[in-house]
């Protein structure tokens, strides 16, 4: 007898819309399996005909989850379409705008999305596999200290960017407000605890996955692993930095094999379009498209924390460069290609984000007055790279002799990690479905493999409702619908 469809709500945790088509074999295995994004994105259209200016005011409405990301993006895409350098406070004031978005976001990931499969368990039941499930687990004070430090983190974004989400500080060549001295304190103030709070995000991990055998064998399984090549940003020193820096990619092997800045991305990144999904497919041009497979002869590759880690050298500040030795020591050295590694690796870098917002309230620079250089050129062209929490972001603008926007390109994270969604997900299916035997717990672990990458599909696509309808839908050999979990 066939199955029915199901209706589980929720049945997933990200952000934006999606759905999982699995084809089965006559076996009842796995043959195939796909990652759809069936919403239209708009933005790089009726981005057109606007003032170059107004743009860091348009792209963070992309995504409430990450608008501090496109903001930064934009603004500095703005600099070099102006051709003007901020000042050293402005840059720095940046920097730490910019961590505090790192904070809360990464903050949200792994507590309300991510933390739920191993804390409740991946196959507990749906209406506690979630975020009040998660705190009756682990305590409600641990609860409050989640609440609170996303809370300083969106204070400080707040302080710096005019507001906590959707930000407006961003102008060409610096910012539009200082730093006051009373809010450098409380900054401080609320660095330090970030920082506690990291560390102990860290013993969590540790505790709850790092301890348990099961957890351990499930992260380092083969069903979630696919060699691909790695892209994040660095900085002089070659260590992960979010604001700015090179851009670099690494095979497979962890060995360099690009290293780029601003419009020198076109030489490296293409995009194609599959004509059962609106999100793009970015690959590395080098190499060229050879579908949706792994290994050295495929332009897959990743961004995203696992990514950023993976490309670096080490981490800028004290304690997160133990948690990166810690985490390559554990996992078998440089690379890991363990998809859910992404969890970890993503509490390094909360760490790292918490340190380095310490290190620049303390800054004596930082509440300079001098936060703007004026432009005074007419803006042509720029591109506006960032880490986002999500992986590299890039908004590459074109604008004609009045200074109004004629076209622009957004490849964001989860774009760029669109190709390795996909390939994550099969592989998952294929290890995890035998014989048309399926259940929930099987399917939430599917789930997984694209959960692990926190993807922002209200960032890649956009619906005019703004519905969040995720489907998974399992057919047989024949084509015949066996099963449909949706939201």
């Amino acid at each position: 007898m066939a199955l029915k469809r199901v209706t589980i709500d929720p049945i997933t945790r990200l952000e934006g819309h999606g759905k999982i088509e699995i084809f089965l074999n006559e076996d009842g295995n796995v043959e195939n399996a796909y990652f759809q994004v069936p919403e239209l994105r708009g933005f790089e259209k009726f981005c057109q005909g606007r003032p170059a200016e107004e743009m860091p005011r348009i792209t963070p409405r992309i995504c409430g989850v990450c608008p501090e990301a496109h903001h930064m993006a934009s603004t500095k895409a703005l600099d070099q379409m102006y051709g003007v350098e901020p000042p050293r406070a402005a840059q720095k004031l940046r920097e730490l705008f910019y961590c505090a978005h790192m904070i809360h976001s990464h903050i949200a990931h792994f507590y309300a999305l991510a933390a739920p499969d191993f804390v409740v368990g991946p196959s507990a039941d749906p209406k506690v596999r979630n975020i009040l499930g998660l705190v009756e687990k682990v305590g409600v004070e641990t609860g409050q200290e989640v609440i609170k430090h996303r809370a300083y983190a969106q204070r400080i974004q707040a302080m710096i960017g005019g507001k906590a989400t959707h930000p407006v500080c961003g102008l060409p060549g610096g910012l539009s407000k200082a730093l006051k001295e009373e809010e450098r304190e409380e900054v401080e103030k609320m660095a330090r605890s970030c920082v506690s709070f990291a560390r102990k995000s860290l013993k969590i991990f540790n505790e709850v996955v790092l301890e348990k055998k099961e957890y351990v064998d499930l992260v380092r399984s083969d069903f979630y692993a696919v060699s691909t090549y790695y892209m994040g940003m660095v900085d002089e020193q070659d260590r992960v930095n979010f604001y700015d820096g090179d851009v670099k990619v690494v095979d497979p092997q962890g060995k360099e094999v690009a290293r780029f800045r601003g419009l020198d991305y076109l030489e490296h990144i293409g995009e194609r379009v599959e004509p059962w999904t609106y999100l793009k497919v970015p690959f590395l041009k080098k190499i060229g498209w050879k579908g949706f497979v792994d290994g050295p002869g495929s332009g897959v590759y990743r961004v995203a924390p696992l990514a950023r880690l993976n490309v670096a050298s080490g981490m800028a500040t004290p304690l997160a460069q133990q948690e990166y030795e810690r985490f390559f020591e554990v996992l078998g050295g440089k690379p890991v290609h363990a998809t859910l590694a992404n969890h970890w690796a993503r509490l390094v870098e909360l760490l790292y984000a918490a340190e380095r917002v310490l290190e620049l309230s303390r800054d004596e620079e930082i509440t300079d007055p001098k936060i703007r250089n004026l432009p005074t050129k007419k803006p042509v062209e720029g591109v506006g790279i960032v880490e986002a929490p999500r992986g590299t972001l890039f908004h590459h603008y074109r604008a004609d002799v009045d200074g109004m926007i004629q076209s622009v390109n957004l490849i964001v994270a989860t774009g760029n990690n669109h190709a390795a969604i996909c390939m994550s997900i099969k592989k998952a299916a294929q290890g995890l479905i035998r014989n048309g035997e399926v259940d929930d717990g099987l399917l939430n672990m599917i789930e997984m493999a694209f959960r692990a990458y926190d993807p922002c599909l209200g960032c890649a696509t956009h619906s005019l409702p703004g519905q969040m309808p995720m489907e998974v839908k399992i057919y047989d050999h024949r084509g015949e619908k066996l099963r449909c979990l949706k939201r």
